[in-house]
């Protein structure tokens, strides 16, 4: 079964997120409108269709190949990442003036999505370079972006992100990787790092690391890190690559998943050769790698959207497919004629709906924060964007793991059965919810930086809307039981997340329950909104909005429960974890 791309789903989510976040009357847009948003599109779900899906099981199969400190990617990696280039996809979202496209996020948000679903493991690396982008055009100096940008940008090199050493994981502030100042006004660079993304391949001609490390003078802990451009091959001022820098892979890791995908270990100034380059202020190298580490948590969150899109496709047609059991008359029929079945696609289908306009929703504010000139706008939706990526990264990527495993249950014994090609999905996307922040790093920068550190302001403001929009459509049934959600959820950030006597150590136990309950609230709050927008466009296409309707009925009957269970989970955090002796 080849992947297609959920064209209507995506043409009308992303018109609904221009609309909502009136996208419109932004002046530096007004060349981005939807008829080129769906020429986008469109033109994207080709590439996709016809280059990237027929490599996503050679990828999976052949996996990367380490030899003599080389990396070799899979069979037609190379060939498609030249075509991937050519074609201007890297720098789709990034500035003309560096090579790229300048197309705003809400556009660039399914095309994303397409590239995730055909072959996750292969476009890694376009997350990384729009991150890495963004960094550099924030934080780095004119000499530093002239030598670096344009080439990353336009895809003649790719970027690195080297945060993981052996001993310091989560915890960056132990991390042990020294640069050392130079006369020249550079660093020796040397230490370790591990789990490093596209690290070391053969698709381009160099690889920029973006390095964690510590000046022999920084202050302890997480104070004293530093960021630094450390290329594979040093390069001039006139951005032409050099010698060697001493940027050596050790290996490549044996993965559950993401074959294609090379995951390295790399050392750095094993002979005292690596050269870097400070990127903004020293000591300040966190502020600026968690510009790239929001961007690479919005992907993560895209592609549990993505992984989930991809489960529902090959189980849909299995579903029509499989002639297994008797139905009404005891005729044999196929599976998706069985009650159970049908809700087990439905609990995929409403899912992945549900967050990729969540998804969509966030790209579109991003867009409200970079391009609004009305400093009020900004920060409101700053502060909604902040609130909203924890959630989206760590249930996104929760639910895929659900949504995949529900995929191989309608598949039966197939689905245990590397053939089908379902198993795939599984085990792709087992990752997301670890790599980029835990699920239990987001639900705790959720619950203490997003919520008690402002005192609920942003989130009160978030349930204002989500009232507001239960009153437009009061005798809808996903509008009344969303209330009743919502009623529920203001009463747990009340009484437990905001309590000033509350033990860290409780919340931190059901900070987790928390987050999922909140990413199903938001997917219920998304499908109410877009049930009452079908509601009033069915005439102009009934089949396709009366299926919206019926996935908004479906998800608060099915799944929003689910979420007001994990509540009462967190209303009770006095008890379970602490009386428990390991």
């Amino acid at each position: 079964m080849s992947y297609q791309a959920p064209y209507k789903d995506m043409q009308w989510l992303v018109e609904q997120a221009y609309q909502s976040q009136n996208l419109a009357e932004l002046n530096s847009l007004q060349d981005f409108d939807l008829d080129l948003a769906n020429a986008i599109i469109d033109e994207a779900n080709k590439f996709a269709s016809h280059v990237l899906v027929p490599l996503n099981a050679v990828g999976d199969t052949q996996g990367c190949q380490f030899e003599n400190g080389q990396v070799t990617t899979p069979n037609g990696w190379k060939e498609a990442y030249a075509q991937f280039r050519d074609s201007g996809w890297i720098g789709l979202a990034l500035p003309e003036a560096f090579g790229g496209q300048g197309l705003p996020k809400y556009i660039a948000q399914p095309v994303n999505e397409m590239w995730l679903s055909s072959n996750l493991a292969f476009v890694m690396f376009a997350a990384l370079a729009q991150g890495g982008s963004e960094i550099l055009l924030k934080f780095a100096s004119d000499d530093v972006k002239a030598r670096y940008l344009t080439q990353i940008v336009t895809g003649e090199w790719t970027v690195a992100m080297s945060l993981t050493e052996p001993n310091a994981g989560s915890d960056l502030g132990a991390l042990a990787t020294k640069a050392v100042p130079q006369a020249d006004g550079t660093y020796q660079i040397k230490g370790q790092k591990i789990y490093i993304t596209y690290g070391e391949h053969d698709m381009a001609d160099n690889i920029v690391h973006l390095v964690l490390a510590r000046t022999p003078d920084a202050p302890a802990g997480s104070r004293g890190i530093s960021l630094f451009a450390v290329p594979k091959y040093r390069v001039s001022d006139e951005g032409i690559c050099g010698e060697f820098n001493d940027v050596r892979c050790t290996g490549i890791e044996h993965k559950t998943g993401l074959h294609g995908s090379p995951t390295c270990s790399i050392s750095y100034g094993d002979n005292d050769a690596c050269v870097g380059e400070l990127i903004g202020e020293l000591n300040q190298g966190l502020m600026a790698m968690f510009v790239l580490m929001n961007e690479a948590r919005l992907s993560c969150g895209l592609q549990g959207v993505a992984l989930g899109e991809l489960a529902y496709q090959k189980a849909l047609q299995y579903a029509h497919e499989r002639v297994q059991g008797a139905g009404v008359g005891g005729k044999r029929v196929a599976i998706i004629e069985h009650p159970d079945v049908q809700r087990m696609l439905l609990s995929i289908r409403s899912e992945t709906f549900g967050l990729r306009a969540l998804g969509y929703q966030i790209a579109a504010l991003l867009d409200v924060s970079e391009h609004s000139q009305d400093p009020v706008r900004v920060r409101m939706a700053e502060s909604r964007i902040a609130l909203l990526t924890p959630i989206f990264k760590g249930f996104a990527t929760e639910q895929a793991n659900d949504m995949a495993g529900t995929a191989i249950q309608i598949y039966g014994g197939m689905g245990f059965v590397e053939e089908t090609g379902i198993a795939q999905v599984m085990r792709d996307a087992r990752i997301t919810t670890i790599y980029e922040g835990t699920t239990g790093v987001q639900a705790k920068d959720l619950v203490h930086r997003k919520i008690r550190m402002d005192q609920g302001v942003a989130m009160c403001q978030l349930l204002t809307d989500m009232r507001d929009d239960i009153s437009a459509a009061p005798q809808s049934q996903p509008h009344q039981r969303l209330a009743v959600a919502v009623d529920q959820l203001a009463n747990v950030i009340d009484g437990v997340l905001l309590n000033p006597n509350a033990d860290t150590a409780k919340l931190d136990a059901v900070s987790v329950p928390f987050l999922k309950a909140m990413g199903g609230i938001c997917c219920a709050w998304q499908l109410a909104r877009l049930a009452q927008q079908a509601q009033i466009n069915q005439a102009q296409d009934d089949g396709f909005f009366r299926n919206v309707m019926a996935l908004a009925d479906f998800y608060s009957a099915y799944q929003l429960p689910l979420a007001q269970a994990a509540l009462t989970t967190v209303s009770q955090e006095q008890n379970g974890v602490g009386a428990y002796q390991f």
